[in-house]
């Protein structure tokens, strides 16, 4: 495996502006911005591979979207799913060089937690297991607590995606540290147990420095801030920008 730290780009918030404007009404001629567009731009600027989150309620990203993207050539797609027999039976049409599963909830502005694996351990198996089946990589976005760990271990997820969001709300605040320790942690952990570890949610371009101190890291999903930065930079350049981090190491 490259010692590089891969950078995966989540473009949902470029179709959350789109939406803003033009729910209900993105396949008009006039729906902007593209996320199929703004994804050239992100692999254009160094993209390892490309995020998107197909939510129930699809308040952003739309099925149409999802298919564009994955038709074009050589992208790596890692597609954000809740664990459901919908969602599932979506994916092993599609094929996506990767599966994310996520918590969903209407409620939430964005995924605000991990994925409760160790309390569902047959229904995530399931899904993992049917994901597998067609050749598709599956990660868990889990909390660094030991337990959903060992969990995503035994229901033979391959990776799993450490939730950075605790740390991220922390940053800048005395419980910073502890945060990142308890990250650390779970890196290592998951590590032992032979998963390849991603990381991801609410990573930017000031804590991303303390992001990369942490242990056998595989890839960053990133998207808020990328987007965020891209209103002032250009799509390309904002993905330019966290990709020398990454390759930098800081």
């Amino acid at each position: 495996m490259s010692s590089r730290i891969l950078l995966g780009v989540n473009i949902d918030h470029a179709a959350t502006v789109r939406q803003a404007r033009y729910r209900g009404t993105h396949g008009s001629v006039h729906a902007e911005p593209s996320p199929l567009a703004y994804t050239r731009e992100a692999l254009a600027g160094g993209a390892d591979g490309i995020t998107v989150h197909l939510r129930e309620d699809r308040r952003h990203i739309q099925e149409d979207d999802v298919w564009a993207i994955a038709q074009l050539p050589g992208v790596r797609l890692n597609l954000e799913m809740a664990c459901t027999p919908w969602m599932t039976d979506f994916a092993r049409r599609l094929r996506p060089a990767a599966v994310c599963l996520v918590p969903e909830s209407r409620e939430e502005v964005t995924t605000e937690g991990g994925l409760e694996v160790a309390g569902q351990r047959d229904r995530v198996a399931a899904t993992v297991a049917a994901l597998k089946d067609v050749g598709i990589e599956v990660s868990l976005f889990i909390g660094a607590e030991a337990a959903q760990i060992d969990a995503a271990h035994a229901v033979g997820a391959p990776v799993v995606e450490l939730h950075t969001g605790a740390f991220a709300n922390a940053w800048l605040s005395p419980t910073a540290d502890a945060e990142l320790a308890r990250l650390r942690a779970g890196c290592e952990r998951a590590h032992r147990l032979g998963l390849i570890v991603n990381a991801g949610h609410g990573i930017n371009y000031d804590n991303i420095r303390a992001i990369l101190t942490l242990p056998h890291l595989h890839e960053l999903n990133i998207g808020h801030t990328i987007v965020a930065r891209s209103l002032l930079t250009g799509a390309r350049a904002a993905v330019a920008e966290m990709k020398a981090h990454l390759l930098r190491g800081a």
